[in-house]
């Protein structure tokens, strides 16, 4: 059926771009898949090439597709390089990037909290797999990691250690593309837990960062919660 006919008072282009993410979380266009033309798109969704490209443009800014040049618009595969590109924010005080290194994550199954099923959107008795880790930069802890995500989008997750970065993981087996993230910021005393891990004094200011990451179809997957020292690091954000 063509777009057009279908009875909804969004702009066209917003339905197009709906629609071709609906495929990619769906699976139909797979990671580093070539998808149809512009032409092709505009036929079978019955507008016209230039709402077809606005809804192209649209998920190309986003990271969702990669338009090459004489080759054609293909699914964005989200390496490892590129997810901590774009979502770890860590430097150092002269705003050179670094990249985390992860020690050996522990794992488990259990009841959702009522915390994280609102973060999540979960309904009652539904459980969530969660995943504790600490973090290095230049082979010094600097980040406790507590994530937790819905169990029966995750199924497996459990059974054996996840890589330094989760989200290409999370594409590549689980067909969950992280497309957006909400972050909170917080300045607080480090717990002492977290201090241990850190090597820093209990009650020690430590940056506190909450995040809840999206799927391509809006829904919250994950919720993250780190503790970074930023003694020798900063958390770094250009604005344009």
């Amino acid at each position: 059926m063509a777009i057009a006919d279908a009875p909804d008072f969004r702009p066209l282009y917003r339905q197009v771009r709906d629609a071709m993410a609906r495929r990619i979380a769906d699976g139909v266009w797979p990671p580093g898949g070539l998808i149809p033309s512009e032409m092709a798109l505009a036929d079978e969704f019955g507008v016209s090439q230039g709402t077809v490209r606005k809804a192209l443009d649209w998920l190309t800014a986003e990271n969702v597709l990669d338009r090459r040049q004489g080759r054609g618009t293909f699914v964005a595969e989200v390496t490892p390089e590129s997810s901590l590109f774009r979502f770890f924010r860590m430097a150092d005080r002269d705003g050179r990037r670094k990249s985390p290194q992860a020690g050996r994550a522990r794992i488990r199954r259990r009841a959702a909290k009522a915390r994280e099923r609102k973060r999540l959107e979960l309904a009652a008795g539904e459980e969530v797999l969660e995943l504790r880790r600490v973090r290095q930069i230049d082979g010094v802890p600097a980040i406790v990691e507590r994530i937790v995500v819905p169990a029966v989008r995750f199924e497996g997750l459990e059974t054996g250690q996840p890589p330094n970065a989760l989200y290409a993981l999370y594409q590549r087996v689980y067909g969950i593309s992280i497309i957006s993230a909400e972050e909170q910021l917080q300045a607080v005393a480090a717990p002492a837990d977290v201090a241990e891990a850190l090597g820093v004094a209990d009650g020690a200011p430590v940056l506190f960062i909450s995040r809840v990451a999206r799927a391509l179809d809006g829904a919250p997957v994950e919720w993250r919660r780190s503790h970074c020292d930023t003694s020798a690091a900063v958390y770094a954000v250009t604005l344009r």
